[in-house]
């Protein structure tokens, strides 16, 4: 990936905090309510909401009007020039189940890729107003937070074997029985204290120092890829069961230790798709 100036990436930064503005607008009057939930499977239960699509909305919305050569992947509304070289990737609430339920632990996924390859990353709840923000290129790279209480400096913490960590994964039920949720068992009962149901928001408290590792399969690349530089950005790492990166989504690993990330990858790998 070539890399970006500066004044390009203090652009598009500025942006994509225009975006989670415009999306939080659109999500939080559905938050809480009798809204509408629709399934968007046969077989199981894949809830998406007016919310949903109205974030969804907005975002492309403003991206067209101030950056209409750039690609849109979206959750809700498919992909659209996503050949271009600059690509916004989109899941409007992350955590559909968690905000129907009335739990404040969802967000708002916005990434923006370069080349095919994540730089930006947006993590945003406006019901908490928390948003994280992380960038990395070859020349720069940072990762904060903006809340009620501030504005800081993310960074993840140490943790140098997994009995002293804590982990979370959305749900264990949501891995193959056999090989694969073996593996994650392996990893789980090694642990200090695990903890379920975040979602994205997970991945923002292994950002905050919060937590230390987070297990997941079955992930679709707009599930993931805003995270990756937050993640990476605050010391982090974040690689598929194999230890490569995971711009397809899939088998999910990240840790706030490059240490227990090894520890970890040595569990999963044998199961690893």
């Amino acid at each position: 990936m070539s890399d970006l100036s500066k004044s390009t990436l203090d652009e598009l930064v500025e942006f994509s905090g225009q975006l989670a503005e415009a999306s939080g607008r659109a999500i939080l009057p559905y938050f809480r309510t009798n809204t509408a939930i629709e399934n968007k499977l046969e077989s199981d239960f894949d809830p998406v909401t007016e919310g949903d699509r109205a974030g969804e909305r907005a975002i492309r919305a403003l991206i067209e009007r101030q950056y209409a050569h750039h690609g849109i992947i979206g959750e809700e509304f498919g992909s659209q020039n996503e050949g271009a070289d600059f690509c916004w990737i989109i899941d409007p609430i992350d955590g559909t189940r968690g905000f129907i339920s009335g739990a404040p632990l969802w967000g708002t996924l916005i990434g923006c890729l370069f080349e095919g390859k994540p730089f930006l990353g947006v993590l945003d709840q406006p019901y908490l107003q928390e948003r994280l923000i992380g960038v990395t290129s070859k020349e720069h790279r940072r990762a904060s937070v903006s809340a009620r209480t501030g504005h800081r400096t993310l960074r993840t913490r140490s943790c140098r074997t997994l009995a002293e960590a804590t982990l979370t994964t959305t749900s264990p039920v949501l891995f193959d029985e056999g090989p694969e949720k073996a593996a994650y068992d392996g990893v789980e009962d090694a642990c200090k204290l695990v903890r379920y149901s975040m979602d994205c928001y997970g991945y923002g408290l292994l950002a905050m120092g919060c937590l230390d590792i987070v297990v997941e399969s079955g992930l679709a690349p707009y599930d993931i890829l805003a995270l990756i530089p937050i993640i990476e950005a605050a010391g982090g790492q974040v690689t598929d069961w194999r230890g490569n990166p995971p711009l397809d989504g899939g088998q999910i690993l990240a840790t706030g230790d490059a240490r227990l990330h090894q520890k970890a990858l040595d569990i999963l790998s044998p199961a690893a798709s």
